[in-house]
């Protein structure tokens, strides 16, 4: 991936923490995301990974911390402030959040027509736009229930980004998806980030794809950011932790072999 400016980043995080009766998920998460990116939170599932993700977008609070978006901190009391930023940002659900009762065009325009003041046509222009980009305009008609999973995903992909923001958080974009399919989710993601230069923070325990596709990663782990760099440093890093969960299909791969040999020489 091409190096990007490190000027004033699109979003900011400061101490954000969340909490679950006695359970610490998010305890004290630093991390600054640049405009233009591609970024990736890396951990294992259970870790608050998606946790995290619902308190950027609004959809839950967190206890503590601080948010800023575009240099402008995110209040919860300051309603035109959060308007504005979802009017900016796009969110795709780990369950993609479709709604059965509309089909696939009208899902798109949704978003279209609870965030502008675009005219009828301009809206339907513009979601078999986005249906076109991701190869879905003939199932227009098409409710969701009637589609396969990895078309589901293209779809609400395509909801995401017909509103043409600035920032599209992803939430476990793969998830029950095989290698094929997370391939093409990930490449996706790539292409249209790089067409319409949006910023995008992923949220997955998909390492490979992540590596290939990000500008730069993170490790959450123990409810904080325990790693911050680029696929590089991931890759190189000696961090016990950061080892322990990127190479734990290698560690997989050892214990079963010493498992097999054990009973062969029994």
């Amino acid at each position: 991936m091409n190096s990007l400016s490190t000027d004033t980043p699109l979003l900011q995080v400061e101490q954000l923490a969340k909490s679950f009766d006695e359970r610490h998920v998010l305890t004290g998460v630093d991390l600054n995301i640049p405009r233009g990116s591609i970024f990736t939170v890396l951990g294992p599932s259970g870790t608050g990974k998606s946790v995290f993700l619902k308190c950027l977008a609004g959809v839950m609070q967190p206890d503590s911390g601080r948010i800023c978006f575009d240099g402008r901190p995110l209040v919860a009391s300051d309603h035109g402030i959060y308007a504005e930023f979802r009017r900016r940002c796009s969110f795709l659900f780990q369950s993609n959040a479709l709604f059965d009762s509309l089909s696939a065009l009208e899902n798109v325009a949704l978003p279209l027509e609870q965030t502008t003041d675009l005219d009828s046509r301009e809206i339907q222009n513009r979601s078999m736009d986005a249906l076109a980009q991701l190869e879905l305009e003939s199932y227009r008609d098409r409710f969701p229930s009637q589609l396969s999973g990895g078309m589901q995903k293209r779809l609400a992909l395509a909801r995401a980004i017909v509103t043409r923001p600035e920032l599209v958080l992803f939430d476990e974009p793969t998830a029950g998806l095989d290698p094929l399919r997370r391939n093409a989710v990930f490449s996706m993601i790539v292409k249209y980030q790089r067409r319409f230069n949006f910023t995008a923070l992923i949220v997955t325990h998909d390492v490979p794809e992540a590596l290939v596709a990000s500008n730069r990663v993170a490790l959450l782990n123990g409810g904080r950011i325990c790693f911050e760099g680029t696929p590089g440093d991931f890759s190189s890093s000696s961090d016990p932790v950061v080892t322990g969960f990127r190479d734990s299909t290698e560690a997989l791969r050892e214990s079963l072999s010493s498992i097999r040999n054990e009973f062969q020489n029994s």
